[in-house]
């Protein structure tokens, strides 16, 4: 385990929690992902299960959690099932956790061999009444491999068809989009590996590197402090940043282009999200720091208007106007334009195509009841852009806010992102004057959400959805 360890509590907590959102006598059932193969006899590192992983903190595979809150015997409502060690496994795999060192991980006070979890299973099914099963649920996952769960799921349903069957993914959603302090200290040290790599890059990037070389600076930074990508890192020079979700990250970064990095650390298994986007020679042209201020402004009011009992859905039409705004005055876009645009294309759309952001916790797009009001706890995302295809160059910022009911905070509040503060990190100077105080650039008195209704040039507000 690269990582320092978890307190159990925190796992035993989340159980709790979900516990009390069970009917009366239910039993739920989560497994562990599968660890995928690849070619050959080649497999891919586990990823574990989220939702396992949220309640045991057990990173393993072929794991098995059953919760059973109203089980008559009190030794069997929480048993975790592992995969036995045995001298073949050791020798080829390596250490497989024993009981005791699961038991210590997670809390979990009854462990139990998997060769035991079939008549445990079923004496507790012939008991409960109702029974959740787990499932990916997520509204953009597209699900091509069967999962460990939903083959249990269906297994299952096929021996014991009749039960009463209710989905845990709901539940999970609800508890998981809701930070505890503990889970927000650990996404608090995913983004200080993020930041050590963006300042290591920083001082790195000049004209004739190449993507895969910057890549390759992130990856030592986040390796060596015991973390790892959070997700697959986008390098984007020059006209690549117009690319939303490109990989190559294998051209030579040119003179006067700028360089997109959507690159971010995890720890333990939460991760951060960062982009931002920095000029390659160490200075950002007048034209290339209009836009990404026009960026930075659009950061700084939406990272505010995202409060609590707001719909997301308010929240990203607030962005998207605040965006059409900067594309008026930077001349991008005229009111013209904007008012014969069809309302299901509106003419933004050509420059900024995506959601200003999304929760983050354990997946980068973390699971969550989106539909519903944006609540204290969450954690979120703020990514707006402008993507100038005939320029060629696109400006994408995010940092990740922690909503509360007293102002949102922002932690990455100490990750450089002023256009002064990127030109002085990459010439080698100390940014100590421009860092102030560890007080949230969030306090900030910078345009909000309310100033788009204050004329600035010829424009005035025209979307009627705020």
């Amino acid at each position: 385990m690269r990582y320092a360890p978890i307190n159990e509590q925190v796992f035993e907590n989340h159980r709790a929690q979900l516990q009390k959102l069970l009917l009366p006598n239910s039993l739920a059932a989560i497994n562990a992902n599968d660890i995928l193969p690849t070619n050959a006899d080649g497999v891919s590192l586990l990823r574990q299960n989220a939702d396992l992983f949220y309640l045991t903190g057990v990173e393993q595979e072929e794991t098995i959690l059953l919760l059973y809150p109203d089980a008559h015997e009190e030794n069997q409502r929480e048993i975790l099932f592992l995969r036995e060690p045995n001298a073949t496994t050791e020798t080829w795999e390596g250490h497989k956790l024993t009981k005791a060192e699961a038991k210590r991980i997670s809390g979990v006070a009854r462990v139990e061999w998997l060769g035991e979890f079939r008549p445990l299973f079923h004496r507790l099914m012939c008991e409960c009444e109702h029974v959740y099963l787990n499932s990916n649920e997520h509204k953009r996952a597209n699900i091509v491999v069967e999962t460990r769960d939903a083959r249990f799921a269906r297994e299952v349903q096929r021996v014991y068809p009749s039960h009463d069957y209710q989905r845990l993914a709901r539940l999970m959603h609800r508890l998981r989009i809701v930070k505890s302090e503990p889970e927000i200290a650990l996404l608090r040290k995913a983004c200080d590996i993020t930041e050590a790599g963006f300042r290591r890059v920083c001082r790195f990037v000049k004209p004739g590197v190449n993507e895969m070389e910057v890549e390759a600076e992130f990856a030592h930074e986040f390796i060596r402090r015991g973390g790892r990508f959070a997700y697959n890192p986008i390098i984007a020079s020059g006209k690549n940043a117009c690319a939303l979700h490109y990989l190559d990250n294998d051209q030579s970064c040119r003179k006067g282009e700028l360089l997109l990095l959507d690159v971010a650390g995890s720890y333990a298994n939460y991760n951060a999200d960062l982009t931002r986007t920095i000029p390659v020679s160490g200075r950002f042209t007048r034209r290339q720091k209009q836009v990404y201020n026009a960026v930075l402004r659009v950061l700084r009011a939406v990272s505010k208007a995202a409060m609590p009992d707001k719909l997301p859905k308010i929240w990203q039409k607030e962005a998207e106007a605040l965006i059409e705004k900067e594309l008026v005055d930077l001349g991008l876009l005229k009111m013209s334009q904007i008012k014969r645009a069809p309302r299901d294309e509106p003419a933004f759309k050509k420059y900024f195509m995506h959601g200003v952001g999304h929760p983050l916790g354990l997946d980068v797009h973390d699971v969550g009841l989106t539909v519903e009001p944006i609540q204290p706890g969450w954690v979120l995302t703020v990514e707006p852009a402008i993507y100038i295809r005939e320029e060629g160059f696109g400006v994408r910022l995010e940092n990740n806010i922690l909503v509360r009911e007293t102002g949102n905070v922002d932690l990455m509040e100490s990750i450089p992102i002023e256009a002064e503060e990127i030109e002085q990190l990459m010439s080698g100077k100390r940014t100590a004057a421009l860092r102030g105080s560890k007080k949230t650039r969030l306090d900030r008195r910078l345009p909000t959400v309310a100033d788009i209704s204050k004329p600035r040039q010829s424009y005035s507000v025209t979307n009627n959805n705020l």
